[in-house]
C-alpha cells in the first residue's frame, strides 16, 4: 500500500505537470507593484500634469513587455509580436520584474538608482534558485525585444504643425499660448495598428454647418468657466476627468485585477492589451490633430465673427473651465483613450460590464463605472463641460478609440490554451453616436 501511495504522489506531482507549463512563484501583485513602479517613474520624468498623451506610450512599452515575460514562461496567450518562448520552469514573477525594470531604466535612465532599488526589493521576495534566475534571464530578453521592436519609431521626430491661422485653424491657447506640443506622436509606429491613419475619423463638422453652430453654442453655455449652464454634478465630472488620465487608467486596471483575483497571466493580458490600445489611441488622435489642425473652442468663441456662420455669435472674454492643452480640438484625446481602453476590456471580458473604480486627484472622489458606455459618457461629456473641447471631437475621439480596440482583440492577446476560452467582442459598441447632453 505504501508503495501504491508514493507512485501515486508522484504521478500527481512534478512529472505529471510537466507539459502543463506550470511555474513556481506567481503573483500577480508583482505586475501591480510594477505598474505603480511605472507610472511614479513616467510622471517623475514627464511631469505628473504633462498635458500630452506621451504618458500613456511608455505604459504601453513597458505593459507589452511584461507581457511577453510572463506568458512566454505560462504558455496562456500568444505572446505580443514575439515567437520566443521561456523555460516552463522559469519564474514568470522575477521575468516580470526584469522586464518592467529594463524598460524603465533604458528610457528613464535619470531614474536608474530608484528603479535599481526597487529591483532589488521585488527580487529579494522571491526564493533564490534556478527558477528565479531563468526568470530574470528571461525577462531581460522580453525587455531588448520590446525595446528593440521599437528602435526608429518615429519618437522625438521633428514634426511641426505649419498651418497659418485661419478661420476653423488651431493657434496657440491662452493663457500660455503654448505650441503643440509633441506633434510627433502623430507620426509615432503604432504598437497594434498598420499605421497612424487607420482609423482616422472623416472631417469635422464644416464651419458653416448647423452642427458645428451646435457644437459651439453648447460650449459657450456648458464649458464656460463662470456664468455657465452646468449643474454642480456637471463640473464635478468635468473637473473629475480634468487630470492625468493615463494615472487613473492603471490605478483602475490594478484595482479591477485585484478584486476579480486575476492570476499573473491574465494581470499581464489585461494590462498590455489596454495600454497598448490606449498607446495607438493617443497616436491616431495625434494623426488627426495633426492631419485636421481644428481650433479650440476658446477661440472658435471668441473669434466667431471670422466664421461665416450667423448662428455663433462672438464672445471676446470668454474663457474655458479648464485651462486648453496645448493641441488641436480634434480629435479628443481622452475620449479616444477610454473608448479604446474600455473597447479592448469589454473584447477581452466578453462583456461592456466592466466593474471599474475610478479616482480623481482633481476632486478627490471616486467614481465606480459598471458599464463601458456610461464611463464614455461622461467622458465625452466632461470635456465639453470642461470648455475644452466641441462634442464633435469627442465622439470621434471615442469612435476612433473603439474600432482600435476591437482590432486589438481581434489580432492580439489570444489564448493559446484549451482552458482558456477567447471571449469575442463586445457585440454593442461602447461609445454613442452622438453622445448624451
Amino acid at each position: 500500500m505504501s508503495l501504491l501511495l508514493v507512485l501515486v504522489a508522484v504521478l500527481s506531482g512534478p512529472l505529471a505537470t510537466a507539459g502543463s507549463h506550470a511555474s513556481p512563484a506567481a503573483d500577480p501583485d508583482t505586475i501591480r507593484e510594477w505598474n505603480t513602479i511605472a507610472t511614479d517613474t513616467i510622471g517623475t520624468n514627464l511631469g505628473a500634469t504633462r498635458p500630452s498623451g506621451q504618458v500613456v506610450i511608455w505604459h504601453g512599452f513597458v505593459s507589452a513587455a511584461v507581457y511577453n515575460a510572463v506568458v512566454g514562461i505560462r504558455g496562456d496567450y500568444a505572446p505580443y509580436k514575439w515567437r520566443v518562448r521561456g523555460p516552463s520552469t522559469a519564474s514568470p514573477e522575477a521575468a516580470a520584474v526584469a522586464a518592467a525594470h529594463r524598460v524603465l531604466v533604458t528610457y528613464f535612465p535619470a531614474s536608474q538608482a530608484p528603479l535599481d532599488a526597487a529591483y532589488a526589493e521585488s527580487l529579494a521576495r522571491i526564493p533564490e534558485g534556478s527558477a528565479k534566475t531563468q526568470g530574470v534571464a528571461f525577462g531581460e530578453r522580453a525587455a531588448a525585444h520590446l525595446i528593440e521592436l521599437r528602435e526608429g519609431d518615429g519618437r522625438d521626430a521633428r514634426v511641426r504643425f505649419t498651418a497659418p491661422p485661419a478661420p476653423g485653424v488651431w493657434r496657440p491657447t491662452p493663457p500660455g499660448h503654448q505650441t503643440f506640443i509633441d506633434p510627433w506622436l502623430g507620426r509615432l509606429r503604432p504598437m497594434l495598428l498598420t499605421s497612424p491613419a487607420q482609423f482616422r475619423p472623416g472631417v469635422p463638422p464644416a464651419l458653416s454647418s448647423p452642427r458645428y453652430a451646435r457644437d459651439v453654442n453648447e460650449v459657450r453655455a456648458m464649458g464656460a468657466r463662470t456664468g455657465s449652464s452646468r449643474t454642480a454634478l456637471q463640473t464635478e465630472t468635468a473637473l473629475f476627468f480634468g487630470g492625468n488620465l493615463a494615472v487613473q487608467i492603471q490605478a483602475a486596471l490594478r484595482d479591477y485585477t485585484a478584486r476579480h483575483r486575476l492570476g499573473i497571466a491574465e494581470t499581464a493580458r489585461l494590462f498590455a492589451a489596454a495600454n497598448t490600445s490606449a498607446t495607438d489611441a493617443v497616436v491616431a488622435a495625434w494623426d488627426a490633430k495633426l492631419h485636421y489642425g481644428r481650433w479650440r473652442p476658446i477661440t472658435a468663441i471668441q473669434l466667431a465673427e471670422t466664421d461665416g456662420n450667423p448662428a455663433t455669435p462672438a464672445d471676446p472674454q470668454w474663457q474655458p473651465l479648464l485651462v486648453t492643452p496645448p493641441h488641436p480640438d480634434y480629435l479628443s484625446g481622452h475620449a479616444a483613450v477610454t473608448g479604446a481602453v474600455t473597447q479592448t476590456l469589454s473584447g477581452l471580458l466578453g462583456t461592456r460590464r466592466l466593474d471599474l473604480t475610478f479616482f480623481s486627484e482633481a476632486t478627490g472622489t471616486t467614481r465606480h463605472y459598471a458599464y463601458a458606455d456610461r464611463l464614455n459618457d461622461d467622458m465625452i461629456n466632461a470635456r465639453v463641460w470642461a470648455g475644452i473641447h466641441f462634442r464633435s471631437a469627442d465622439v470621434a475621439g471615442c469612435q476612433a478609440g473603439s474600432r482600435i480596440g476591437v482590432w486589438a482583440v481581434a489580432h492580439y492577446f489570444h489564448p493559446l490554451r484549451s482552458s482558456h476560452t477567447q471571449a469575442a467582442p463586445a457585440a454593442r459598441p461602447v461609445c454613442p453616436k452622438n453622445g448624451t447632453r
